[in-house]
């Protein structure tokens, strides 16, 4: 059986601007709107704070290591002196296990490993609260920020809003990419966050679903900011690399109405999990590229796209074919019961009328807004107060973001509720090895010397540094450590405890 019960996580690039000044520096303020929320909180931010040891970006699921003379510089994140501006690169690591920290220009809030969508998307919504919190700290200020959690600029830039998800090592990857390609292609029904003008540039006047299909160029590749592939192969686990693989997804939009981000990544795990046991649908679309512009076009969701063997599906039938296999193998449990159905309802709103699933979808809800408008007001689809009511949509400030606006009308379905997300801001789940790094920031920062996803260097005082390592993201758990930590109150406690020999700077993976 196949279950949504997968380590994941979400990387979200906010878009930022300095009203009243489009010529502000973009590197110099993502530092600012980082260390606003860092500083008050006495959190350490620094290019060196984060643990670059054991990362890869170069290296391709494929069977290759790109050279780095061959890589554009955006994507040596393992070098971040080599980053442009490198003097304002910034890096946090909050409370609930969190990263955030600039990157390509843009701060960007990476949550905690997560077990479940249910968890994803509160902790996910959470960062919109750490985002928040920055723009306020800076509204005090004599240049202050705003936060868009979208995807375009609407003038030909593009940035990321990132998943991840925590894939077995056995699985072919071209397993993955043949299962997934059709899947992504159209997946974007069910979660595309809408955006005013067809191409890069919004050179054509029209809405369409997806604000990131415009910029897609490549099936499969290693590149994020470039070329962008539909399926991307950096083989960067943050994990054991004989046991795991990191899928990082780069095609999807970011979602602020919950019940989309539910079954974005509720969606996502089970297919996995589909591909994982070799039951995946065989379907094979003659030009995916052209496949996915065209589904982003098509409001009407009624456009055939062509199939290898010469046979037309629409991507609600594509997505239905998935559906059922899903449904055919998915275990009783609770979360993916909630997940099958939640996806069932979309497809079925959106065969009937997608105007029904306004509460649910951004890109339905955006359309809704702004075709009323558009009508009310007699204006044609490239008229600017459109493109700036699509930009509103996302603004992170609940007294300004239209989304926020709708969902307080009751007009968009909330799963979370305020404390909950308040609470995930400072507490990290207890089912992965976030609850063991947020413990190190908030209990043992004066020992933290760095951070990263799989390992925690502390200053052991006499034996020097030392590093943990937590290459299995469900060690380090509440379960496995609340007990065995509760009277710590030093790094020295702490590693007795976890049964680190300080004695050497070489550590071996312990059983956390």
């Amino acid at each position: 059986m196949i279950t949504v019960h997968r380590v994941m996580g979400a990387e979200t690039e906010f878009g930022l601007s300095q009203p009243g000044n489009p010529g502000a520096n973009p590197m110099r303020d993502s530092a600012r709107v980082v260390d606003a929320y860092a500083g008050p909180r006495g959190l350490k931010s620094s290019q060196s704070f984060w643990d670059f040891e054991t990362e890869s970006p170069l290296a391709d699921a494929r069977g290759f290591l790109m050279n780095v003379a061959d890589a554009d510089v955006s994507q040596l994140t393992h070098l971040p002196a080599e980053a442009v501006e490198a003097e304002y690169l910034a890096n946090v690591v909050t409370e609930n296990g969190a990263r955030y920290y600039v990157d390509h220009a843009h701060p960007e809030y990476s949550s905690p490993e997560v077990l479940t969508p249910r968890d994803l998307v509160t902790y996910d919504r959470a960062g919109d609260l750490v985002a928040l919190a920055s723009v306020r700290r800076l509204a005090a200020t004599d240049a202050p920020v705003n936060l868009y959690k979208n995807n375009t600029d609407s003038k030909g830039a593009s940035y990321g809003t990132h998943e991840n998800y925590l894939v077995e090592r056995t699985v072919d990857f071209d397993d993955l990419v043949a299962g997934l390609i059709p899947f992504f292609v159209t997946r974007q029904i069910l979660c595309g966050s809408g955006r005013v003008g067809i191409g890069r540039e919004g050179e054509t006047p029209g809405f369409q679903i997806s604000s990131r299909a415009d910029f897609f160029e490549a099936q499969v590749g290693l590149e994020t900011t470039l070329r962008r592939p539909i399926v991307n192969t950096r083989d960067e686990p943050h994990a054991d690399p004989d046991r795991y693989r990191r899928l990082h997804v780069i095609i999807g939009d970011a979602t602020l109405a919950e019940p989309a981000t539910l079954v974005r990544f509720g969606s996502t795990a089970l297919v996995l999990g589909l591909i994982e046991a070799g039951l995946a649908p065989r379907i094979e679309l003659a030009d995916p590229l052209q496949a996915l512009w065209d589904v982003s076009h098509d409001l009407q969701l009624s456009t055939r796209l062509p199939l290898a063997d010469g046979s037309h599906l629409t991507a609600l039938e594509i997505q239905d074919l998935y559906w059922s296999a899903c449904r055919e193998q998915a275990g009783d449990d609770p979360e993916t019961q909630e997940v099958l159905a939640e996806w069932r309802r979309f497809l079925d709103g959106l065969a009937a009328d997608p105007t029904t699933l306004a509460d649910s979808i951004d890109w339905v809800a955006k359309w809704v807004l702004l075709d009323g408008y558009r009508q009310r007001e007699g204006l044609s689809w490239d008229h600017p107060k459109l493109a700036l009511i699509d930009v509103q949509y996302h603004d992170v400030r609940p007294e300004k973001g239209l989304f926020h606006k709708l969902e307080r009308a009751g007009r968009i379905t909330r799963l979370t509720t305020l404390e909950e997300v308040e609470a995930a801001v400072t507490t990290p789940p207890e089912g992965t090895r976030a609850y063991l790094r947020g413990l190190a920031v908030t209990r043992f920062s004066d020992a933290l010397v760095a951070a990263s996803w799989d390992s925690l260097v502390f200053d052991a005082g006499t034996a020097g540094l030392v590093r943990l390592p937590m290459s299995e993201p469900r060690k380090g758990t509440r379960a496995l450590l609340a007990e065995r930590l509760a009277d710590v109150d030093d790094v020295d406690g702490l590693l007795t405890a976890l049964g680190v020999t300080r004695l050497s700077a070489k550590t071996q993976e312990r059983r956390l």
